[in-house]
């Protein structure tokens, strides 16, 4: 039975069909569709949390408006997140692959566009975030506190659907809960990094984050907290995860991923440092 069910788990990547349907070379992969749940839940979350936690300003009808604007934040950001960080030696000789997601060296085919960096994304919600807080005159602070304890269950769909289009998988491993990924050129057992990261990053951040929203100790105390937990969780993955090959380790036995997550930890500490800070000079008397 034990034999027979680690069989069973170790295959499993291979016999899922990242594809919901196929017309030609057109292809919807349930990825896109863990994209459209993150965001519904966010959403979701996001005015239970207006209505239930006094935040009043955020009508439902001004959190539709933000998750527009996070939605283009999240897209451009990951797209040239990924584009800088990853690979821009390869998008510079080719540029226009940054946004076209077809291919015209044999004959016309659809391949959609592959390459996303979460750090992108990140900058591309906080830029987003930025010029809708102006627009709206709202503290910028403010209304990423809001944002920020929602935010990570989010990620839990979409290393779910990174998890089904068989990417992203970790480190070879001897652990019987490795799998087999479709996608590995030489055929060994895995880490399921994708899981790890559907777990950590997502449900047990948003459990931390989301019991600790009602109590910050300062403005901008849960967009700190956010950042640095992220940061850490994932700095501690990334050594279960399969480094990118066309860049394998650039700093020292760190990752891209890793530099990004110190970086990402280092302002987090800095924006709950002085938030801190500043509440405790308000509070003297």
């Amino acid at each position: 039975m034990t034999h027979a069910f680690w069989d069973w788990w170790q295959h499993l990547p291979r016999s899922i069909d990242p594809n919901l349907f196929e017309i030609g070379s057109f292809q919807l992969r349930y990825y896109g569709l863990m994209y459209i749940v993150a965001f519904a839940m966010t959403y979701g979350l996001l005015v239970y949390r207006a209505r239930k936690d006094d935040f009043s300003w955020f009508t439902p009808e001004r959190i539709q408006d933000l998750m527009v604007w996070c939605i283009a934040g999240t897209i451009l950001g990951g797209r040239l997140g990924y584009v800088l960080f990853y690979d821009l030696g390869y998008f510079a000789a080719h540029p226009l692959k940054i946004i076209l997601p077809f291919d015209f060296s044999d004959g016309f085919r659809f391949t959609g566009i592959s390459g996303m960096s979460y750090h992108g994304g990140v900058i591309g919600v906080a830029a987003s975030g930025y010029f809708f807080s102006r627009r709206h005159k709202l503290p910028f602070v403010t209304m990423m506190d809001f944002v920020a304890p929602a935010a990570p269950l989010g990620y839990t769909f979409g290393r779910i659907g990174n998890f089904i289009n068989g990417e992203l998988y970790g480190r070879v491993t001897e652990v019987p809960w490795g799998m087999l990924f479709p996608m590995d050129p030489i055929h060994q057992l895995r880490h399921p990094s994708q899981l790890y990261e559907a777990f950590f990053e997502g449900i047990f951040l948003f459990i931390l984050l989301w019991s600790l929203r009602n109590h910050p100790r300062c403005r901008g105390g849960l967009l700190g907290l956010y950042l640095i937990g992220y940061g850490m969780v994932r700095f501690g993955i990334e050594f279960f995860r399969e480094p990118d090959p066309h860049l394998m380790y650039v700093l020292g036995p760190f990752t891209m991923g890793q530099v990004l997550c110190g970086t990402m930890v280092l302002i987090g500490l800095a924006v709950y440092i002085i938030g801190r800070r500043a509440a405790q000079r308000v509070a003297v008397p």
